[in-house]
């Protein structure tokens, strides 16, 4: 798998663990393998609900750094405590271990001197034959006091100075083999001729060959015949082990209990205070949903109780001031139905004075018939004025209806366009449509669509400056959108945030030529929300503006995306030059919108993606500054002429219907 493949020098094997697939010649792949990657989602995938609850979870993450330190400090102390013990116990037996073979070789030497001087005074000779026996009673006679606490053996010396005993069989109390007694320490025993040596070791026991720790203590000594021979005394550490054994299981036990109980004591102190707390954020929660006469729980005086208790005001103080702001407003709501309501009376009476006056207005002198003139188309914008009201206290009380059936855009579009030639004619204006080649059907309200895109049009037509004003339709996925594209004066930073505002308008000095009442764009948005839609703004000083109208092709799903992109393709930032000096093309981009259950996507239409910026409302954006990368969302871009401006180009303009 190492070696080059046939379509070059990179080996297979490094090839596919490159990118997870072959690369031609000099390409590298990707950060990691495709199959890293998947391993790595596989073992991310049962912990993230772990992950999940660790961090929106305070008590848990709080009991549970309780637990870990506690654990740690318990071990410590733990392992402390048991090094000191350890090391006691083994002083302890050390001492006495050495206490016991000092009394043990002196004795051994006393036994020997008395049977040299025993053989001196029976004559020489006699001894030597009963060596071993003297070593085996020796043996015994050192081993009687300690039966289970030490154990002794007796082995030959290997000094070379007395070859004979060389021989002489190993003695060894009890069933302890004679092999226990490491080499080295018999060496050592050997070298230091008269002084006694200590090593820790093993005693092997014959029958069973188990082995136990123990020190092992060694003098060399001469027997009774003047021979040298080693004498080692081996106490076992067997007591000192069950010691050490009792005290750590005290201490786990201990520790364990420790560990829990600290880890109960957090978990309950840590629950008083976070209780209090939960129960703060959820009634946050049911106040920013509405539910006003949600109060805390106070018990107590302490500080969670201060808490409490200014929460409580805190929530009483708001629910009274949104209480006043609700009954202002719906004394202003219905002050303003009234009124409207209640000028409709005297409106129809003035409306049918100013007929009866205008109709013989060529009767009288010039002055009166202007007079006349002026009334009439008064009274005509003050009706209309009378019936926006009327619309916007129905969306404000909430009792808007929607009345949806499956309708083509195509002829709305057409309708409003015949009924916006004359003024276009006036203005010197063509209206174009684009995209109606196919039909463009959502459920949607026939009358509110089309009062939305008169007043797109209209007011494209108004501002436009007597340039051509676009309409586009598009579809796609479960979205359909009308735009509206002017190349007028366009908007300034920040003014397509604030153009669906009632009543606003860009330069207060400037006449409404149209009649309008500043209340169009505000009812044409709460139309598009009324929808489950979007109405949108673009604009850049000089370069025009676009209004996208955006509707769910089925009434009463969820939009994810636009058809047509908010910033249309001739603005000056998609025409601005790139790096070559060559000149962007205007091309036609849709900006599709991912394929909904209902809905499925046409099979010209573009790969679906959403929206980003297509906010309910608004999400409009004004061309500024320097250019960025280009998006749907807000953005800025670069001031470069695309097209002839008039000399008021910098001059805002109202938008209103």
């Amino acid at each position: 798998m190492g070696r080059p493949d046939p379509a070059g020098e990179i080996p297979l094997l490094r090839r596919l663990w490159s990118g997870g697939h072959l690369l031609p010649d000099g390409a590298s792949g990707g950060p990691a393998h495709p199959l890293i990657r998947l391993f790595g989602r596989w073992v991310r995938r049962p912990l993230l609900p772990a992950a999940r609850l660790w961090r929106r979870n305070i008590q848990l993450r709080v009991v549970a750094t309780t637990l870990l330190m506690s654990l740690g400090v318990v071990l410590l102390l733990g392992l402390v405590v048991i090094g000191q013990v350890r090391n006691g116990l083994l002083d302890a037996k050390r001492h006495a271990a050495q206490g016991q073979a000092v009394g043990g070789f002196e004795v051994a030497e006393q036994m020997a001197d008395r049977k040299s001087d025993n053989r001196g005074q029976d004559g020489a000779g006699a001894g030597a034959q009963d060596s071993g026996a003297w070593l085996n009673a020796l043996v015994e006679q050192l081993a009687s006091g300690g039966k289970g606490a030490y154990s002794v053996v007796a082995l030959s010396s290997d000094s070379g100075e007395t070859p004979y005993v060389a021989s002489r069989g190993p003695r060894a109390s009890g069933d302890v083999q004679p092999d226990s007694v490491p080499a080295d320490l018999r060496r050592r025993v050997d070298e230091g001729r008269t002084a006694p040596y200590e090593r820790y070791g093993k005693i092997v026991h014959a029958g069973s060959g188990d082995a136990e720790p123990a020190l092992i203590i060694g003098k060399r000594l001469d027997d009774n015949n003047g021979d040298a021979y080693q004498l080692y005394y081996l106490f076992p550490f067997s007591q000192e082990e069950k010691s050490l054994s009792l005290v750590k299981g005290t201490l786990a036990t201990a520790g364990v209990f420790v560990v829990v109980l600290l880890g109960a004591i957090a978990w309950v102190v840590v629950r008083q205070v976070v209780t209090p707390v939960r129960m703060a954020a959820g009634i946050s929660e049911r106040l920013a949903a509405g539910l006003l006469q949600e109060r805390m729980k106070v018990t107590g005086e302490d500080d969670i109780a201060r808490l409490g208790e200014s929460f409580n005001k805190m929530a009483q103080n708001l629910q009274l001031k949104i209480q006043q702001l609700e009954e202002l407003s719906r004394m202003q709501r219905r002050f303003v139905s009234d009124v409207s309501h209640e000028l409709r009376t005297p409106l129809t009476t003035v409306r049918m004075a100013a007929d009866v006056i205008h109709e013989a207005r060529e009767d009288f002198d010039p002055i009166t018939a202007r007079s006349a003139e002026l009334l009439w188309g008064q009274v005509d914008r003050f009706e209309s004025l009378l019936s926006d009201l009327l619309e916007i206290s129905r969306f404000d009380a909430g009792a808007a209806a929607l009345e949806a059936e499956p309708i083509d855009l195509r002829d709305v579009v057409h309708r409003v366009v015949d009924g916006a030639e004359p003024l276009a004619e006036a203005k010197g204006t063509r209206i174009l449509v684009r995209g109606a080649e196919a039909p463009v059907i959502a459920e949607a309200d026939p009358r509110r669509v089309e009062r939305v895109l008169r007043n797109l049009v209209v007011n494209a037509v108004e501002h436009g400056e007597g340039r051509d004003v676009v309409v586009r339709l598009a579809t796609a996925g479960g979205a359909v959108a009308v735009a509206v594209r002017d190349y007028g004066v366009g908007l300034k930073p920040g003014e397509a945030t604030r153009v669906f505002n009632r009543f606003w308008r860009a330069d207060p000095a400037r006449a409404r030529t149209t009649g309008g009442t500043g209340l169009g764009l505000s009812i044409a948005v709460e139309d598009a929300r009324l929808h489950g839609g979007w109405l949108q703004a673009w604009g850049e000083p000089g370069g025009g503006s676009q209004f996208r109208l955006t509707l769910p092709r089925t009434a009463g799903d969820v939009l994810r995306g636009s058809p047509i992109p908010l910033e249309p393709a001739d603005s000056r930032r998609n025409l601005r030059p790139d790096d070559t000096g060559a000149a962007q093309p205007p091309a036609e981009r849709l900006a599709a919108v991912p394929a909904q259950p209902r809905s499925p996507l046409p099979a010209d239409a573009a790969a679906p993606s959403a929206d980003p910026t297509a906010l309910p409302g608004n999400g409009a954006r004004v061309v500024r500054g320097a250019p960025e990368t280009p998006s749907d969302g807000p953005r800025v871009g670069r001031e470069t002429a695309a097209r002839p401006t008039t000399s008021n180009e910098g001059e805002g303009r109202p938008r209103g219907r």
